[in-house]
């Protein structure tokens, strides 16, 4: 019996090859735009994560960089970045050739999430990973981030789909920053990320130990609710660098519910003035790093 070429089945998978290397190129000509991207990730839920993430967003902009910060919300099933910095409702707008527009925060910090575009706060997201990724890819390919100073990636807990997406997606990634809470249990799961971290050749820029003590704001004493130190002999133990510490105050969560930013309303707190410590480590990290890596080009292209 003679076989029968499926011509159109080839067509197809060209067709659909086609346009996977043209996304992969939108992508890398939108992130060549970007000079730093980092993505916060965390090995368990509850550490605070997105907080952290938008807080250093506003540091970011508020040291320096504003206009010129993103945040990219990657956790799929609970996108929480546009409620803590007042863009709750708002939706991506679209542009010629299928090109999506960010939403910006009134600090011009443009971000990108999975909320835009749900219809209501009650839908839920059942996405297997392959839609979770292609998802992710469209938001790095086909949004205008424009040109950028830092893209932060807000993950969601753990060590799949969407931290792995990222790693693979993103080209030349600057780093993983870990955020962890003052427990054993917290201490315990940090160590994966940091094992995911260098199972997938990303540099770990270094650790945020989150709801580290509180800080009376009548007597200014500290007072330790949680353990602390964890994150502190996690780094030290595993050769990481540790960031800082960021106490509890009960305003963190106050201004994220009010979809106002934290530090930018509270710039005299231990909190704020904790995360303003936090950013120059990271761009001391980053400063270095570009350093290093423009002497092993240079190295390289010496010919020696």
């Amino acid at each position: 019996m003679t076989k029968v070429k499926n011509t159109a089945g080839q067509a197809s998978t060209a067709k659909e090859h086609s346009e996977q290397n043209q996304q992969q190129d939108q992508l890398k000509l939108k992130m060549c735009k970007i000079k730093h991207k980092i993505a916060v990730i965390s090995g368990k839920g509850g550490v605070g994560k997105s907080t952290v993430t938008v807080n250093l967003a506003v540091a970011l902009a508020l040291h320096g960089h504003q206009g010129k910060v993103g945040i990219l919300d990657a956790d799929i099933h609970g996108p929480c970045v546009p409620k803590m910095l007042g863009l709750k409702g708002q939706r991506l707008i679209g542009g010629p050739s299928g090109l999506l527009f960010p939403v910006t925060s009134r600090l011009g910090i443009k971000v990108v999430s999975m909320d835009f575009l749900l219809p209501n706060d009650e839908a839920p997201v059942i996405w297997r990973g392959p839609l979770k990724m292609r998802l992710i890819q469209q938001f790095l390919s086909d949004v205008a981030w424009g040109e950028l100073d830092f893209l932060l990636v807000d993950l969601p807990p753990g060590t799949g789909d969407e931290p792995l997406s990222i790693v693979q997606l993103i080209p030349d990634m600057d780093g993983v920053i870990i955020v962890t809470m003052p427990s054993e249990v917290s201490e315990a799961v940090v160590k994966k990320s940091v094992a995911f971290a260098r199972q997938v050749g990303v540099p770990v820029i270094g650790i945020i130990e989150n709801m580290s003590g509180f800080v009376c704001p009548e007597c200014g004493a500290k007072v330790d609710i949680f353990k602390t130190g964890g994150g502190k002999r996690i780094a030290d133990s595993m050769g990481i660098p540790y960031l800082g510490s960021i106490p509890i105050d009960p305003q963190i969560c106050n201004e994220s519910d009010c979809g106002s930013a934290f530090i930018a309303e509270n710039k005299s707190s231990p909190a704020a003035k904790a995360f303003a410590e936090i950013v120059k480590k990271i761009e001391e990290f980053i400063e270095k790093a570009d350093v290093t890596g423009n002497q092993v080009k240079n190295y390289q292209n010496s010919g020696v």
